[in-house]
């Protein structure tokens, strides 16, 4: 193949290469999830897509955003609580673009602001509130900082639609006192139960004994019951308790009785 040869060849062929590179770079096709912010000579011009689209070569230029929700996991955080408590957080923080042409044009790269802004807020959200916060009140935190994104990102045409906070890792030391309070927590509430308890019963003897008090046959009856309950033991000694009222009415009955029978005077 001679000098000649290999330069006819490169002309006859460099045009059709020139001409497939134009061909590539001015169609374009976007998905669905896809637009294409379209900038003619350096100034915006329309936000284009899905689909086939055309992109004159040197006076436009393509910018290519994803529509779909991105999944941001926000890094461990040192946090110091109201309560002087110091805890690592980390979070998920779910968004996605909803205006392409401001998350281009207002910010300069909407994800990486996106994840400085998340890290920093977790920080500020999270230090206005005490430890036993963070750890029962996840839905009320994870709303507050969700809110708080949303209204800081909406600028930059952002959408932030949820917040969720994944750990609150604490200091082993922290732990120990956090598991001892929750024991002697414990411990109160059995001792508070325990005594209501008894105060419950205390008033329902009170209650039994001066209804027994007021009524003699009821007295008796209890009497019974207990004498039954007694036999029933498997004991080889039994005391009998007996009512001092019993012997009274019965020493009361053997006086009118002595009383009302006939003297040998009387019968002289």
């Amino acid at each position: 193949m001679t000098e000649m040869d290999y330069v006819q060849g490169v002309s006859l062929y460099l045009p059709l290469l020139l001409l497939i590179g134009l061909a590539i770079y001015t169609f374009r096709v976007l998905r669905e999830y896809e637009r294409g912010v379209i900038f003619l000579l350096g100034r915006f011009w329309k936000v284009k897509g899905p689909g086939l689209i055309i992109v004159i070569p040197v006076i436009q230029k393509m910018v290519r955003v994803d529509l779909r929700t991105i999944v941001l996991d926000v890094p461990a955080q040192d946090v110091i609580s109201r309560d002087n408590v110091s805890v690592k957080v980390n979070a998920v923080v779910y968004y996605r673009v909803v205006d392409p042409q401001r998350a281009i044009i207002e910010v300069e790269d909407f994800k990486f602001a996106t994840s400085q802004l998340s890290q920093t807020t977790l920080r500020s959200v999270l230090g206005q509130h005490q430890l036993d916060e963070m750890l029962a009140k996840r839905e009320m935190l994870n709303r507050d900082i969700q809110q708080l994104l949303d209204a800081q990102t909406d600028a930059w045409g952002i959408k932030v639609s949820n917040v969720e906070l994944k750990d609150v890792d604490l200091d082993k030391s922290m732990i120990r006192a956090i598991a001892k309070e929750a024991e002697a927590e414990r411990l109160r509430r059995a001792k508070v139960i325990s005594a209501k308890g008894e105060a419950q019963a205390a008033g329902k003897i009170l209650e039994a004994a001066n209804i027994l008090h007021q009524q003699e046959e009821a007295m008796q009856i209890r009497y019974l019951m207990a004498l039954q309950d007694l036999a029933s033991e498997r004991t080889s000694t039994i005391v009998f308790p007996f009512p001092i009222n019993l012997i009274k009415a019965w020493l009361h009955s053997d006086k009118d009785s002595n009383g009302d029978a006939p003297t040998d005077t009387d019968e002289t």
